[in-house]
């Protein structure tokens, strides 16, 4: 694993030339080319556009969850797009929450297990990981129904799982894909206060 040099006023995210193509039966498709941005710490930043884009493979390429055709992903000292797989989930479960817009909740697990899973695969102790997922779901509006499956929950209720879950790991920076389009007006306002508060907390 690359570690470079770092200090607070280094930009939490340097990104160049980043490119991203797939292989169709008889073609490559282009979907992100050329880009290039720096994201400093404690900074919020969206990302707009138009539906097809490539957002979400914009934020997939910048939380390592996909290498990128050409270019150079740089987060919080690491060059992520030079790491093995295993190497950047490794990053993934120490710096980085993502919220995903079609959830991905273990259909199996409770809300709570789903958030402690996320906490135990990155080290916290099981009594720790409950301690915890539990102040998160609670601070999220879902104190009861701690116990429910993704199944027997509405998708606001499940959104505001993935942002717990997304939060347990202390990450030191948060990818967020559409994370209030199943929230109403009020929720989503809830929510992204928690963020704040949370990011000025940490």
């Amino acid at each position: 694993m690359t570690d470079l040099s770092k200090t607070d006023s280094s930009p939490m995210l340097r990104v160049s030339d980043l490119t991203h193509r797939v292989s169709l039966e008889t073609d490559r498709l282009t979907i992100l080319q050329g880009v290039s941005l720096e994201i400093n710490r404690g900074e919020s930043v969206a990302i707009v556009g138009r539906s097809g884009s490539g957002k979400t493979t914009l934020l997939g390429l910048l939380a390592g969850l996909d290498t990128p055709t050409e270019g150079t992903v740089e987060l919080d000292g690491s060059v992520i797009s030079k790491l093995s797989e295993d190497e950047r989930a490794k990053l993934r479960a120490r710096r980085v929450g993502f919220v995903f817009q079609s959830f991905q909740l273990l259909p199996a697990l409770t809300a709570l297990e789903n958030v402690m899973i996320a906490m135990q695969i990155g080290g916290f102790s099981r009594f720790e990981a409950e301690k915890r997922a539990r102040d998160l779901l609670t601070q999220v509006g879902l104190a009861r129904r701690l116990n429910h499956r993704p199944a027997q929950l509405s998708g606001g209720e499940k959104q505001r799982v993935s942002f717990a879950r997304a939060l347990s790991n202390k990450p030191k920076i948060i990818f967020a894909d559409e994370p209030t389009a199943n929230l109403d007006s009020r929720q989503s306002d809830n929510l992204m206060n928690l963020v704040r508060q949370l990011r000025q907390e940490q």
